[in-house]
């Protein structure tokens, strides 16, 4: 629909208040250790994130014409088990709200989802970063042990 597309306007005023919430968050927030922007002609925001189970990740926000689409890296392809690592994501993909868990470059697994750009307020900004962090919190460590295996082993 026409009135679901945001005009370059409607998408500069987003764009600062993206910015802006990210400011604030890494002064305040201390899992965000670092806030980068993409190129200039891109409306895209890199977050390193701090977390316990998987050390530091990055989270990417990219503003579009319709949607904020975000996405985190999570784990490498399974070097073995692998139908029982993607059942464990795939039964995990009910649990998690508003992203799930999906296949990326090099079959690597991301977690992705979109919000729609009129959505987007400071509340939704901190649904999506509390979600992914703890998303990625729980469900990390299971898929490395069941994908990764054999390097857990004890002899």
């Amino acid at each position: 629909m026409a009135d679901d597309i945001a005009d370059e306007q409607q998408l500069d005023l987003i764009e600062i208040q993206i910015s802006e919430w990210l400011a604030n968050e890494l002064a305040r927030n201390p899992i965000v250790a670092a806030v980068e922007r993409g190129e200039p002609s891109e409306r895209r925001w890199y977050i390193r994130v701090l977390g316990e189970s998987k050390d530091i990740f990055t989270i990417w926000f990219t503003l579009r014409q319709r949607t904020l689409h975000y996405e985190t890296y999570v784990i490498p392809a399974p070097d073995e088990n692998h139908a029982q690592f993607f059942e464990h994501l795939l039964r995990r993909n009910r649990k998690v709200n508003g992203m799930s868990f999906c296949i990326g470059e090099e079959d690597a697994v991301f977690l992705a989802g979109s919000l729609p750009v009129h959505a987007i307020d400071d509340g939704e900004l901190d649904r999506i970063l509390g979600s992914i962090y703890m998303y990625v919190e729980q469900f990390f460590l299971p898929a490395l042990r069941i994908g990764f295996a054999t390097r857990f082993a004890t002899n």
